[in-house]
């Protein structure tokens, strides 16, 4: 395996856009430019536009259990857990996330309460990034919000591990759109790509590695008394 051989990764991207397919996706054409560079390293890479997945929000593995006709996502899920890099791209909708978005992160959070071989929580070892696309201001809140979740779910987070482009505040053109500047944007082009290798980088170190070590964060062993050095061992 030479230096800037990945064949041993495989990355999932989900596209949270409102657009059902076969509209054209800005947010997938920034997202096809780190798409790129990982298969050019031999990263194996999945796609998902989630909007075309009939999706229900909750916080539960399977929302056919609580109500709902059919759920796409289980599915998708057996995708997430497969791969070792997860990247979220959302377009900015009032400032914040798409919908679609947090309904995606609502569903990782509901297997969130699986454990791995080691005992750790099931997204231990893994990373993530997200990429975000809008004409107005937010790609700082969106990442900030994004990148939280998913560390909260256990995912690492390397450096620089979002990217986007917004154009001029209020209506105007879209990333992809002519005259619009976005695919020439050399900061765009620049953190894009940062993004993408650190995310290699990051995820072969971890696969490479044997992960992040067990010990001070196995809930097993937590919940039949070890306490990894905790000032107050009595607490129970």
């Amino acid at each position: 395996m030479t230096e800037h051989d990945f064949s041993d990764l495989r990355a999932l991207f989900v596209n949270c856009t409102l657009k059902r397919s076969p509209e054209p996706s800005n947010t997938q054409v920034l997202m096809d430019n780190s798409i790129a560079i990982m298969r050019a390293h031999g990263v194996h890479v999945d796609e998902v536009r989630a909007v075309d997945a009939d999706i229900p929000p909750g916080v539960y593995e399977d929302m056919t259990d609580h109500g709902f006709a059919t759920d796409g996502w289980p599915a998708i899920q057996e995708t997430v857990l497969a791969a070792d890099i997860l990247v979220l791209g959302t377009p900015i909708w009032l400032g914040e996330k798409s919908s679609i978005c947090t309904k995606v992160i609502e569903r990782l959070y509901g297997y969130s309460g699986h454990l791995n071989d080691e005992g750790q929580w099931i997204y231990y070892g893994r990373v993530g990034g997200v990429l975000v696309t809008g004409n107005e201001d937010g790609i700082k809140h969106v990442a900030m919000n994004v990148l939280y979740s998913l560390q909260h779910l256990g995912y690492v987070i390397p450096p620089q591990a979002d990217a986007g482009w917004i154009g001029e505040a209020g209506p105007g053109p879209s990333y992809a759109d002519e005259g619009s500047g976005g695919l020439d944007n050399d900061f765009t082009r620049r953190n894009t790509t940062f993004m993408t290798w650190n995310l290699m980088h990051l995820a072969a170190m971890l696969k490479r590695g044997g992960g992040i070590p067990a010990y001070g964060n196995q809930r097993a062993a937590w919940d039949a008394g070890a306490r990894f050095d905790h000032p107050n061992p009595e607490y129970r």
